[in-house]
């Protein structure tokens, strides 16, 4: 039952091809004012002094942790029905600057991309993010996808666009989250959540981090997505025994369905409905 529902949740990616171009220009935010350690005079914040030269914990299945230094706490309480945004990273920045990842097995092996035209994180990033919500739902969270009416967006605040629904979301007291991967090699540093910005950060953000690892607050001076309300959860680098696994048509359903178990008992942890075990059936997935 899983493979069909993968091979279906891929053809969806084709309906993006013909999408319509962007409306409106609504006008960006402000910049996030931080007052907590982490960030001086606008400088990303570098490794802490005990992590230096170590090698970050490393996953059986997702890979390497991102091994910067985590300087915030998630205490916000949220409540139990908070509804959920779930949103592919990339999906409006194709054939554009910031299209995601394409992924070691393209890149560097001379593999041929998942589907023509748009980035291997992003159909990765579609997929997860599917399975995610259709999980959730199953669960009983108050969770959706958004997916944006175009591929190539010039304005990312322009309506419609993860940036601009995300924070609308936020805005209205739920969650929004983007799903990615992360650069292959040294360019990559691992899975973490980077969290969103504009508000005290939640019961939420901090489970996603014991589940996956976590970015400083002010990870390359605050990204887009953190600025407008939106947390970016890093799976893991698209890279090694992660990539061959999502890659393999043997174990490919099985990877997608432990991945957004992963991140579907954090969600339900960080709303304090279920005291569910972090790394859920992570070393038993692939044996």
């Amino acid at each position: 039952m899983a493979r069909p529902r993968i091979q279906l949740l891929a053809s969806l990616l084709a309906l993006w091809a013909g999408a319509a171009g962007a409306g409106p220009v609504s006008p960006p935010l402000s910049p996030v004012a931080f007052t907590s350690a982490g960030r001086e005079g606008g400088k990303e914040v570098a490794l802490g002094s005990s992590q230096r030269g170590q090698r970050p914990p490393v996953d059986p299945l997702t890979g390497p942790r991102s091994p910067l230094t985590k300087d915030w706490i998630g205490l916000r309480e949220v409540p139990a029905n908070t509804p959920i945004l779930v949103m592919a990273g990339h999906a409006d920045s194709q054939n554009h600057k910031g299209p995601g990842t394409r992924g070691e097995a393209v890149a560097l092996r001379g593999a041929a991309p998942m589907r023509a035209g748009i980035s291997d994180e992003l159909y990765w990033n579609v997929v997860i993010s599917h399975a995610v919500v259709r999980l959730g739902q199953q669960r009983g969270l108050s969770i959706r996808f958004h997916r944006p009416p175009f591929l190539n967006v010039v304005d990312g605040d322009a309506p419609g666009t993860n940036w601009t629904t995300g924070r609308n979301h936020a805005a209205r007291g739920g969650y929004a989250m983007e799903i990615h991967f992360d650069a292959y090699g040294p360019d990559g540093v691992g899975s973490g959540l980077i969290p969103a910005a504009l508000r005290p950060f939640s019961r939420l953000d901090e489970s996603l981090a014991e589940e996956f690892g976590a970015y400083p607050m002010a990870y390359r001076n605050v990204l887009g997505g953190p600025r407008r309300g939106i947390s970016l959860l890093e799976i893991g680098k698209l890279e090694g025994r992660l990539e061959a696994s999502l890659r393999s048509p043997r174990l490919r359903a099985q990877t997608v369905q432990t991945i957004a178990t992963r991140v579907v008992n954090a969600l339900e942890r960080g709303l304090g409905r279920a005291d569910r075990p972090t790394q859920s059936a992570t070393d038993a997935a692939l044996r």
